[in-house]
């Protein structure tokens, strides 16, 4: 194109600009919205409908083993490989509603209300998906992590989900609210556990109850063993009809690095190498069925293909569906 065209273009596309309001010292029309959409996607299993639920996502430095096995260096390009703010790690919570047409189940229940943070806001979504606390019938924890836990109870202490059985995998609790592995906890994390665990969980001792793995916890709904990011850390399988789910919890962190790299140990796994074992297991098989999974800690809607990549794994996230 001639130099005195592409001049006349500039100035038509930027004359055109004023006029739309997009240069000079135009304002616009209306205010900025200040605020995100209601974080909730649906799907379905089968018979059952299946709701995702945001509770936020964090961004905080890199510490320095995040990844216990590799150099931070590592990590780090990892991190700036996927995009993340520079120097920082950024991991989001997504828990799961699952509605079998008889009984509303809820996996997990985010961090609870953490005053000025961006997460917890499983209750907005929760209202915003169109579900009181109240209807909820059943509360499956995965393991007793606070951003799994800390949810069950408002800022007030009130139990969120007043209505709700709640249960949790029995190695899990045995271990977690034993004073005497307790004593024996040496690092500040695994400390910091145990100290979540009484203030949340102690005065419910006896209103939760436990589950067994393999045990079909609800119809269609089965406790998977998956050991190591806990002693009794679980995953779960929702079947229906010919449609199969597989919710994995933390059987990785975010995939950007776990599972791209399922022989990297992050900083909040009790037994690295039992973890490290359960995420080839879990993967293997959700690639050999070609499963759908949801990752507590995938982006937001968190569900998607697994497959094998190399050494490790890739996540294939599903295409956003309006239509149910």
């Amino acid at each position: 194109m001639p130099a005195t065209n592409r001049r006349d273009l500039v100035r038509g596309a930027l004359a055109g600009g004023a006029v739309l309001g997009l240069g000079g010292g135009a304002r616009a029309a209306a205010p900025f919205g200040g605020s995100q959409a209601p974080g909730f996607y649906r799907t379905r299993i089968g018979s059952c409908e299946v709701t995702i639920l945001n509770d936020g996502a964090r961004s905080f430095p890199m510490p320095d083993r995040f990844v216990r096995n590799v150099p931070r260096d590592a990590a780090l390009g990892a991190a700036q490989a996927a995009y993340m703010p520079p120097g920082q790690v950024t991991v989001p919570f997504n828990p799961t509603l699952i509605n079998t047409g008889a009984k509303l189940i809820l996996i997990d229940t985010g961090n609870g209300p953490v005053p000025g943070a961006p997460v917890g806001r499983l209750a907005a979504n929760l209202a915003a998906a169109g579900i009181r606390p109240e209807e909820i019938d059943l509360v499956l924890l995965s393991h007793l992590h606070p951003d799994h836990t800390n949810g069950l109870k408002r800022a007030d202490g009130s139990l969120a989900f007043p209505n709700a059985e709640i249960r949790a995998a029995a190695p899990d609790w045995a271990f977690w609210m034993s004073d005497a592995h307790m004593a024996q906890a040496a690092d500040p994390v695994t400390q910091g556990y145990f100290a979540n665990t009484r203030r949340v969980l102690g005065d419910l001792k006896d209103r939760i109850g436990t589950f067994a793995w393999d045990e079909e916890v609800a119809p269609g709904i089965t406790a998977l063993a998956a050991p190591g990011h806990t002693p009794g850390h679980t995953a779960f399988a929702i079947a229906s009809g010919a449609d199969r789910l597989l919710i994995q919890s933390d059987v990785t962190n975010i995939p950007a690095f776990f599972l791209q790299h399922p022989d990297w140990h992050v900083m909040y796994d009790y037994d690295a190498d039992q973890a490290q074992a359960t995420r080839h297991r879990f993967y293997d098989m959700a690639a050999s069925e070609k499963a759908l999974v949801v990752g507590y800690h995938f982006p937001f809607p968190s569900i998607g293909h697994v497959e094998r990549n190399g050494p490790g794994y890739r996540l294939v996230p599903i295409a956003w569906n309006g239509v149910l």
